[in-house]
């Protein structure tokens, strides 16, 4: 029997995994000036050593930095592409563009599962637009691996129909073992099964509750397996003491806790231009839904899905002495997924405030905002490295044998020549920060050293801006380690030197500083 030509098939839906050459390809032509950067921040002072170390020596445990406890996963993958590319940046950085890209295929496939295809696409492209993302598409962090494996965990686990259990368990444990604290979001799955296991009156659905119990568990035995090698191999669990209660101990003042959890919410809900979504959404509720509206989605996966972000928000308002935002970086893709489908139900021109949150993103990747931030989160951080390499290279040429004054990470970055910097190491002489009380402890001891390099920080508007964070710099000097740095001028002027080369690029700056120094030269004969 022929079928009538006027009835036309369904369009199959096509793998989610043939986007992933799109998304990489994007990715990498997006970022490509930024792939041969030398290692910034936390990447020179802990994941690259830490790879490094494990691609010579084979050691999970780092030899040449001190041990965090980080799970080893990034460091094998890293010195598994390594034996690939060679050791260079920018084979690490393509790496991370392909695990980035690899997220955003989640991403894709979590929306278009839960919703439709035109919610994915522009899930997607807001989520990949996103200053932070975008800022650690490209940055060897633990937090873009997690952020890769517990998408799909998330994607399989929210997927209509499917019982996926084996497959969700072993992507969340590949998230956890990549940064211990994916194992939140797994976590906070176990208790929604359990309150569904405790609601149903259905056998069969109870018996599924409990496998997902179970299932959900299972990623804490290779977390803990990998907490009791590092205890045998270092005698500390949680790594080193001092960062023990930096992360974790020192973190759990009630006052800090509630401050935390205001800068959290901002962080997911306003931080770098996302306020422009979240509140279009919010007026979009208030809009009559549209006919034919796309169906929403179900109570029970909305309740998910705020689970999540509900304990991922309490979690990193306790964990972490640092509040940066690359922690939530799982998070930004579903709270601009609810804000997606909200403006398809109640907006025929939905498309609108897609394309207008896309500028605002697009803005937020170069324009620094009104208040202090990571530079990290934005390309603030390409701004900081060129200014560190253009003082460091005045140094390895001019003074080669120069003994610098200076503060992390250009510490690492003075004397690790892996890190992309310099050629051969200097001495140096390290401060916490560039603070009132750090360069009055230099200045008690000014013949150990002889040149110094200061620098930004902490990025904050300049003193004639507009700066929303001036009236909470008490409180997060209190709890969060802000500082105001000494200027150059005012540095040279301290510690009695002078200023021979400093530059700025949009807020960050840096400076070289040199000190004459009288010497006293004695004849001694043989």
């Amino acid at each position: 029997m022929r079928s009538s030509p006027n009835l036309r098939r369904a369009p199959a839906k096509f793998s989610s995994g043939l986007l992933f050459p799109l998304f990489f390809a994007a990715l990498y032509l997006s970022h490509i000036t930024l792939l041969r950067l030398p290692y910034f921040w936390d990447e020179a002072g802990y994941y690259i050593p830490a790879a490094w170390d494990f691609f010579r020596t084979g050691s999970l445990i780092p030899q040449t930095t001190l041990s965090n406890a980080h799970p080893p996963l990034p460091s094998i993958l890293l010195a598994a592409w390594w034996h690939l590319s060679g050791f260079v940046v920018s084979g690490t950085r393509t790496l991370v563009v392909m695990v980035a890209a690899a997220a955003l295929v989640a991403v894709f496939h979590l929306a278009r599962s839960l919703s439709n295809t035109p919610a994915a696409i522009a899930t997607v492209l807001l989520t990949g637009l996103y200053p932070i993302w975008f800022a650690q598409s490209t940055l060897a962090h633990a937090d873009i691996f997690a952020a890769a494996f517990t998408l799909w965990a998330l994607a399989l686990y929210l997927e209509p129909g499917a019982d996926n259990q084996i497959l969700t368990s072993g992507l969340f444990s590949f998230a956890a073992l990549s940064k211990e604290t994916a194992i939140v979001t797994p976590l906070a799955l176990t208790g929604f099964q359990v309150f569904l296991f405790l609601r149903s009156r259905n056998p069969a659905q109870r018996r599924s509750h409990l496998l997902w119990v179970v299932s959900l568990l299972s990623p804490l035995f290779p977390l803990v397996a990998w907490y009791a090698y590092h205890r045998y191999r270092t005698g500390f669990i949680f790594g080193n003491p001092e960062f023990l209660r930096y992360n974790a101990t020192a973190n759990l003042d009630p006052a800090r806790i509630l401050l935390s959890l205001w800068h959290r919410l901002l962080h997911l809900a306003t931080h770098m231009n996302m306020y422009v979504p979240v509140v279009c959404t919010v007026a979009a509720v208030f809009v009559p839904l549209k006919a034919a509206a796309p169906a929403g989605l179900s109570r029970r996966t909305l309740a998910t899905i705020l689970t999540v972000l509900g304990a991922n928000w309490i979690a990193f308002s306790v964990l972490g002495g640092a509040l940066l935002t690359r922690y939530l970086l799982p998070m930004y893709p579903l709270v601009l997924f609810l804000c997606v489908v909200t403006w398809q139900r109640h907006l025929q021109r939905w498309w609108l405030l897609a394309g207008l949150s896309c500028a605002a993103f697009l803005a937020g990747i170069w324009i620094n905002p009104p208040y202090a931030f990571a530079p990290e989160d934005n390309l603030t951080y390409r701004d900081m490295i060129v200014l560190h390499q253009q003082a460091i290279s005045l140094i390895e040429h001019r003074y080669p044998q120069a003994t610098v004054l200076t503060a992390w990470p250009a510490s690492a970055e003075l004397t690790r020549p892996e890190l992309g910097y310099i050629h051969n190491p200097v001495k140096v002489v390290s401060l916490q920060n560039f603070a009132m009380d750090q360069m009055a402890r230099a200045a008690q001891d000014p013949g150990a050293y002889d040149t110094a390099l200061v620098f930004s920080t902490k990025w904050e508007p300049p003193s004639n801006h507009l700066n929303l964070s001036k009236p909470n710099r008490n409180s997060d000097s209190k709890y969060f380690d802000f500082h105001h740095d000494l200027s150059p001028s005012e540095a040279a002027a301290f510690l009695h030197g002078e200023i021979v080369w400093q530059a700025r690029r949009k807020g960050e700056w840096a400076a070289v500083l040199r000190f004459p120094r009288a010497m006293n030269a004695s004849l001694v004969l043989p």
